[in-house]
């Protein structure tokens, strides 16, 4: 390896770090840049271009997220990794999917919120990374997952439903999806009322989001002396 690569490639690398700084506070925008900045100076590295599909998804430029995700499978040298998210580029529907989109329509969900739990899903998916997932081959595992993602979007579409209503929807155990709900949140980082996946008319965060507007405004006219 020449000098100038060594160079390029440890330049990447701190690049890359300053990339997922910026994604672990929500500076997605930066966090892009950084990721790309990385890449076109080391395109052989196939987790730069994951995590660049992991800030893609944060805010739902599912295309962008598409091409990176294709570029990281191309690369990566774990075979078992890179068909893991072939199945987001398939058009059919994965077990997890077809559980939620049987179920949860019988418990009166809106096709919109049905539509939140898919894109979760794809986006929790993407945003694991290389962390290990169960067997999803498994309809026991895969009505677990698809429980939680239901308990999870309800939730924040203030639908609620308890642990025990919907762990008889999908025949499971409530404390598996309590885990499961927990790790979504952890790992995709979510809110009440969460913009990604909120599909009511107005969402309630507008309201607060005016009202920190109005009073940082009102702190500046008070702080002002004329």
């Amino acid at each position: 390896m020449s000098t100038d690569t060594s160079i390029a490639k440890s330049r990447a690398a701190h690049l890359c770090e300053i990339g997922l700084t910026h994604l672990q506070a929500w500076e997605v925008e930066e966090a892009i840049e950084a990721f790309n900045s990385a890449i076109a100076l080391d395109d052989t590295h196939a987790d730069y271009y994951l995590h660049l599909a992991q800030a893609y998804i944060r805010i739902g430029d599912y295309e962008s997220m598409r091409r990176a995700l294709g570029n990281f499978m191309f690369l990566e040298p774990d075979q078992s990794l890179a068909e893991r998210f072939e199945a987001i580029f398939s058009s059919g529907l994965d077990l997890v999917e077809q559980t939620i989109t049987t179920v949860m329509p019988e418990h009166h969900a809106p096709l919109l919120v049905v539509g939140a739990a898919l894109q979760m899903w794809v986006d929790f998916q993407v945003a694991c990374g290389r962390q290990p997932l169960p067997n999803l081959k498994s309809k026991t595992v895969a009505a677990e997952w698809a429980a939680a993602l239901d308990y999870t979007i309800r939730k924040i579409n203030i639908h609620d439903a308890s642990l025990e209503e919907i762990a008889l929807w999908y025949v499971v155990n409530p404390h598996t999806i309590a885990q499961n709900h927990r790790r979504l949140v952890d790992t995709l980082d979510i809110m009440p009322c969460d913009y990604r996946y909120y599909r009511g008319p107005q969402n309630p965060l507008d309201k607060l989001v005016e009202a920190a507007i109005v009073l940082e405004m009102l702190e500046e006219r008070f702080a002002r002396i004329e």
